[in-house]
């Protein structure tokens, strides 16, 4: 066909220049449009930049999603984004409780390099003074290099004064309660010890003082918990429709299911887990409906959507708490039931289906995220995550993790190299608990040992000195960070 409209146009040519020239024009019109498919006067427009959704519960377990293996609470929205996306099994935060391990979530460093942690106080209280200092990077504010729109609902924990809260962080906009739910319980109210023993007590929401925030200003309080989820999710939802046409960040950090546990009268006596169920169910269905948001808005393939928790689930509470399933041991401790926590990635556009056995950290989201996005992650200071984007796109492809160090309350309790893990420290795990007395290090395969039952210090004793020798250079690292050095920056207190 090309070469009959060649043929024909130069026998029309005859001996005229000009004829010539325009029909050496015509030609190439001609064959861009045919071998082309489409005219020169279509330029290509940008590509638009993906979105980033992180959804973050608050002390929910290894085992509290029917995908990593809960028998009875259902959870089919992140079983959806499990089976289409990526299930990671080796995922860890770098703090078995809230504050540290957020601070961590936010800078992609370890909560100790910026005073996020302490021997005195493991979290931030209401009568805390501090938060993460200004001179933090948070994710938020990498994403700001190309121009996102940002928003934080949620659980904060990141300091409650004005100076430390979202908006000084990165963030457009913020909703949400700004330290744990139990806190600012009213004097007189029941004690702790009756969520331990009734799994039927109900909470009252007078017990507990908590404001609900907006931007900087209080809008409610005591917060009404019991509809606590579904507010965040129609935040949520008005926050992506309201930035369908930019390109956005949106954190949705859940209250729950800390405890006290709140649901909403539509899910309280649905599930068979009783009362933690029916919280863990509601915040199933919130991720339905921040799914279904991008659907409708056809965002879907442009989104990579992050679901995980804080820490572990807090076994003190028994039924009011959540299960780490196969681990060992829950929040407080750094045991693999404190700090390796369900992790799922979805993401149609970015996100290829897998089920992804390397190992991975909330220390790496800051990097991956800033990778996907064409931004820059801090180069002025020690980070400590890896770019996990090739493994997003590849499952097959192998986590430029290999060593993993789990600190609490200011201080290294163990650390990982490969599938070998070698303790130091040890607490309790029961709240917080106190020290454990040990006689020796103890050695653990947490890949062959899931649970560490199994001690291997006296069988491998190559391995016991390869970790020491790799915790005492972390240790010379971290020299600068400990708790005597943290002049000019602002100590959990």
């Amino acid at each position: 066909m090309l070469f009959k409209i060649l043929s024909n146009t130069f026998f029309s040519i005859g001996n005229n220049y000009f004829a010539l020239i325009r029909s050496a024009i015509t030609l190439i019109v001609i064959s861009s449009i045919i071998l082309g498919g489409c005219s020169p006067e279509e330029p290509k427009g940008e590509e638009r930049l993906p979105n980033f959704i992180i959804i973050f519960t608050d002390d929910l377990g290894y085992g509290d999603l029917s995908s990593f293996g809960n028998p009875i609470i259902k959870t089919p929205n992140l079983d959806r984004m499990a089976f289409e996306g990526q299930k990671w099994t080796q995922f860890y935060v770098a703090d078995p409780v809230c504050t540290p391990s957020r601070a961590a979530l936010m800078t992609g460093r370890y909560p100790i390099r910026n005073g996020m942690t302490s021997a005195e106080r493991a979290v931030l209280f209401p009568d805390s003074n501090g938060g993460l200092p200004a001179s933090e990077v948070t994710l938020a504010e990498v994403l700001k290099q190309k121009d996102y729109a940002t928003a934080a609902v949620g659980k904060w924990h990141l300091g409650h004064l004005p100076q430390f809260l979202p908006r000084a962080q990165g963030f457009d906009y913020y909703y949400g309660i700004p330290y744990s739910n139990d806190m600012d319980m009213v004097e007189g109210s029941p004690n702790y010890s009756r969520l331990a023993e009734d799994p039927n007590f109900f909470p009252d929401l007078k017990d507990y003082n908590v404001p609900l925030i907006e931007n900087e200003t209080i809008i409610e309080r005591p917060t009404d918990q019991n509809t606590i989820t579904r507010r965040y999710t129609e935040k949520a939802v008005e926050f992506i429709t309201a930035n369908e046409d930019r390109p956005f960040f949106l954190y949705l950090a859940h209250s729950m299911p800390h405890i006290p546990l709140f649901a909403n009268e539509k899910f309280v006596g649905t599930s068979k887990r009783a009362l933690y169920g029916d919280v863990i169910e509601e915040i199933d269905w919130s991720v339905g409906q921040v799914l279904k948001a991008l659907e409708d808005l056809n965002l879907t393939d442009n989104t990579v959507v992050m679901f995980s928790s804080d820490n572990g689930p807090w076994l003190a509470f028994r039924t009011h708490g959540g299960s780490a399933g196969p681990l060992r041991a829950g929040k407080g401790t750094t045991f693999e039931g404190g700090q390796r926590v369900p992790t799922i990635f979805w993401g149609p556009g970015y996100v290829k289906k897998g089920l992804i056995n390397e190992m991975g950290s909330t220390l790496d989201v800051i990097k991956t995220f800033a990778s996907i996005a064409g931004a820059q992650a801090p180069s002025d200071r020690k980070m400590d995550g890896f770019d996990l984007s090739p493994i997003l796109r590849n499952p097959s492809a192998t986590s430029p993790r290999s060593e993993f160090f789990y600190w609490a309350f200011g201080e290294l309790h163990a650390a990982r190299l490969g599938p070998w893990k070698l303790h130091i420290k040890q607490r309790q795990p029961v709240h917080y608990g106190n020290e454990i007395d040990m006689e020796h290090p103890e050695l653990y395969n947490v890949e062959e040992d899931i649970s560490e039952l199994h001690d291997r210090f006296e069988e491998r004793p190559d391995m016991v000195a390869t970790i020491q020798q790799l915790i005492e250079v972390h240790q010379n690292d971290m020299q600068d960070a400990l708790p005597d050095n943290l002049s000019g920056r602002i100590k959990i207190e």
